[in-house]
């Protein structure tokens, strides 16, 4: 359904702008130079002249129902910059100062580019949406991050959306693997992550003066009184979520069953992508961190391979498999092996480049697709981290080195029964016989068919 609205006396267009941006057809009535001999009519005049209905349109109403759409204005570009390397441009291609200026605060303590990129994201988001309900930043309020929160959890998610009609529907569960699909809409940490992002742009500012007096993004007194008093040593004490905040289910990690395992592994196209699968498996790296292996970070007599650590950013040591290392050797047999400096993982047709976290994505899509499965690339590392936990030689303190996880406590959910093994077990379980009961020597069975039953 196309809806039109019209521009009574506006002047400027900062409304008519926005809901233009949004999905609507503007029909303009006065104070424009095309139509400037409506001006000095009255509104209903101009009404009766143009034979419209008066529909009064309530944006903030449309945003809550996830009825409308953002303007696609602005994007978060890649700079060359040490001290900022994303910021966010407005619609005619500016820097946005007062992001920039959080954006290279969060550079400054350390973080890295792509933190700096998904904050510039969130920022971007937060700026459509102020920019359609025609809100400046610093006037912005606890009403208007309401009207994100209800827009996240109302409005279809685009990276969700599937081209494929046998596709399956978001939020299913796959029968195969068990596992379910992502939503249609924005995820409940998705949304977690954007009034974090918001809460902490909006207390930088107001550390300098600037911005509203009061941080728009609520939180928990509760929680901050807790957390700031906490012994190391005492239990995490439990809290309410603050207002806004959403409810994040904790699920146990899914990693892949041998059999499945083998299937996937069967179905890889060539050395290279069976190479790879085979170190995600054995070395538990994440999906970046291997992609960026190059030529001299490969130790074939000791074998293990160096990789740069996604949060310590520090280039770190990993065993892997002899296997991994055979089928790494055939693919440098095919297409050459990477010089010092080169990447180890290149792409396969076409000019040759780089393999990147999209392309490998795909590729295991692709398989997904063929044996109708769901895995993605960081099942890799559930697997490997639940094989390296199930072998009674290896401590956990041991499996934590390996995975470089920062607490104890993120390597101790891998110490979780796996469904599949719940499942076998309890399959084993129906299928043996129930025991009779066996009553000592010298009882009169008819006594104890009156004392217990038939």
């Amino acid at each position: 359904m196309s809806l039109t609205f019209t521009d009574l006396f506006c002047g400027a267009g900062g409304s008519s702008t926005g809901l233009v941006a949004a999905g609507y057809t503007l029909r303009l009535a006065a104070n424009h130079s095309r139509v400037a001999l409506l001006t000095a009519l009255s509104p209903a005049r101009i009404l009766r002249v143009l034979r419209v209905e008066v529909v009064l349109v309530d944006v903030r109403q449309l945003l809550v129902e996830g009825r409308a759409q953002l303007p696609q204005l602005g994007q978060v570009q890649r700079t060359e910059s040490h001290w900022l390397p994303y910021r966010v441009l407005d619609g005619e291609g500016a820097p946005i100062e007062y992001f920039s200026g959080f954006l290279r605060e969060l550079t400054l303590g350390d973080a890295s580019p792509l933190t700096c990129r998904s904050y510039g994201h969130d920022l971007l988001r937060w700026w459509r949406m102020l920019m359609l309900v025609e809100v400046a930043w610093d006037k912005a309020t606890r009403s208007e991050v309401d009207l994100m929160v209800g827009w996240l959890r109302s409005a279809p998610n685009p990276q969700r959306r599937r081209s494929r009609e046998d596709a399956e529907p978001p939020g299913s569960v796959n029968l195969k693997t068990g596992k379910p699909r992502l939503r249609a809409g924005y995820a409940p940490s998705t949304i977690n992550h954007a009034l974090s992002v918001l809460s902490a742009f909006y207390a930088f500012h107001l550390h300098f003066g600037r911005g509203p007096l009061v941080n728009p993004v609520p939180e928990s007194a509760e929680r901050r009184a807790l957390l700031g008093h906490r012994s190391p040593i005492e239990s995490r004490a439990a809290f309410r979520r603050a207002p806004l905040r959403q409810r994040v289910a904790e699920r146990l990690p899914r990693s892949i069953p041998e059999p499945l395992w083998e299937e996937l592994f069967t179905a890889m196209g060539s050395h290279r992508d069976r190479a790879l699968l085979a170190f995600y498996v054995s070395s538990g790296a994440r999906a970046s961190e291997l992609l960026g292996l190059r030529g001299r970070h490969v130790d074939w007599a000791g074998q293990r391979i160096w990789v740069i650590s996604k949060g310590s950013r520090t280039l770190d040591a990993l065993p892997a498999s002899p296997e991994a290392f055979r089928y790494l050797s055939w693919y440098f047999d095919e297409h050459g092996t990477a010089g010092t400096e080169e990447e180890v993982w290149r792409t396969l047709r076409g000019p040759v480049r780089p393999l990147s976290y999209w392309a490998m994505r795909r590729v295991l899509q692709r398989a997904d697709e063929k044996l109708g499965t769901n895995w993605t690339l960081h099942d890799l590392r559930h697997t490997a981290a639940a094989r390296m936990a199930s072998d009674p030689r290896m401590t956990l303190v041991e499996v934590q080195t390996v995975l470089r996880h920062r607490q104890l406590s993120t390597t101790e959910r891998y110490l979780q029964p796996r469904t599949e093994e719940l499942f076998d077990k309890l399959a084993e379980h129906y299928a043996r016989p129930t025991p009779s009961p066996r009553f000592a020597v010298g009882y009169d069975a008819d006594d104890i068919q009156a004392v217990f039953g038939g």
